[in-house]
């Protein structure tokens, strides 16, 4: 048999087995992709990465190896974290809790410093917030000079800035410096949580009481939402320590923040820390925000100077 044409190998009379044309592209259509122009992205209500942070993340499948560095050159490492899917945006929710709203419990593990185990000179804290599958919510790092947190110690003021996974600053946490004598019921202990930054959303507040430690929790009109009360803290040692979220009347149980054991070592030689909170998921955002915040202020209250 002859070739139809020159040069090639086919029968004569072979016709080519192309797809019917319901089957076939356009007729520009040339076998390669091309840009979409016209997709609408949509842009949430932040500007960016927070000023004076920078983030590198790296990896796949929701598993980063990120690092944060701030503007005194401060950094946070993260390796192979995995980050919580980032939720639809909610109607009277501030930009950066809409976390919150899918969670009713979140863990916050404090970072080991080296140079503070071995030299007892005090660094800014960083801390790791997870939701219950250990998929990383926010990251929060203090932001306080030298003089005062080696000066004041657990007492220091602080300012507690909490980041998403590109670095948005989605909270603040504002603790101001005040008296830490329970003999005197005045200059107690507080701090503000802003959501985003600059806008207050609650405040904790320490009632003062001669052994047991007790806060309320305050709405952004400074209004007396929830309590917590604890146990005697230092007559309780080698367990964990339960702090109840409870009604303004201390009777219904809401919740608790648990300061957990980490171990004779860890505790006799760090002041690293691990807490657990747990609330009920339909809780206003705002309220777990200000949770948050109390576990914090609890934190430097009875367990940062306790290496």
């Amino acid at each position: 048999m002859e070739a139809r044409h020159p040069g090639t190998h086919l029968p004569s009379g072979y016709v080519p087995q192309y797809p019917p044309a319901a089957l076939q592209g356009p007729p520009e259509h040339t076998g390669r992709s091309t840009v979409q122009t016209n997709y609408q992205v949509s842009h949430s209500a932040y500007p960016g990465p927070q000023a004076g942070y920078a983030v590198s993340p790296a990896g796949c499948e929701g598993y980063y190896a990120t690092q944060f560095h701030n503007k005194n050159n401060q950094s946070i490492v993260l390796v192979n974290t995995q980050w919580m899917p980032a939720p639809p945006p909610l109607l009277n929710c501030p930009p950066g809790l809409e976390y919150l709203n899918q969670i009713d419990q979140i863990l916050v593990h404090q970072q080991v410093e080296l140079l503070e185990v071995l030299t007892g000179f005090e660094t800014n804290n960083k801390f790791e917030i997870k939701n219950s599958l250990g998929q990383m919510v926010y990251v929060a790092v203090e932001d306080t000079d030298c003089c005062t947190r080696n000066c004041c110690e657990a007492a220091r003021p602080f300012t507690m800035r909490i980041l998403d996974n590109v670095g948005r600053e989605v909270m603040t946490l504002e603790r101001p410096l005040r008296c830490s004598s329970c003999c005197f019921p005045c200059c107690l202990q507080e701090i503000e949580i802003q959501a985003p930054p600059g806008v207050p959303i609650g405040y904790v507040i320490q009632t003062w009481h001669p052994c047991l430690p007790k806060l309320t929790l305050q709405n952004e009109r400074k209004e007396d939402v929830l309590k917590i009360v604890g146990p005697c803290v230092a007559c309780t040692c080698c367990s964990d320590i339960d702090f109840e979220i409870k009604s303004l009347d201390e009777v219904s149980r809401i919740g608790k923040i648990t300061k957990e054991w980490s171990g004779c070592m860890k505790e006799a030689f760090t002041d690293s820390d691990n807490f657990g909170i747990q609330f009920p998921l339909d809780l206003d955002v705002k309220m777990k925000a200000v949770s948050l915040g109390a576990c914090f202020l609890l934190d430097y209250m009875f367990f940062e100077g306790c290496e």
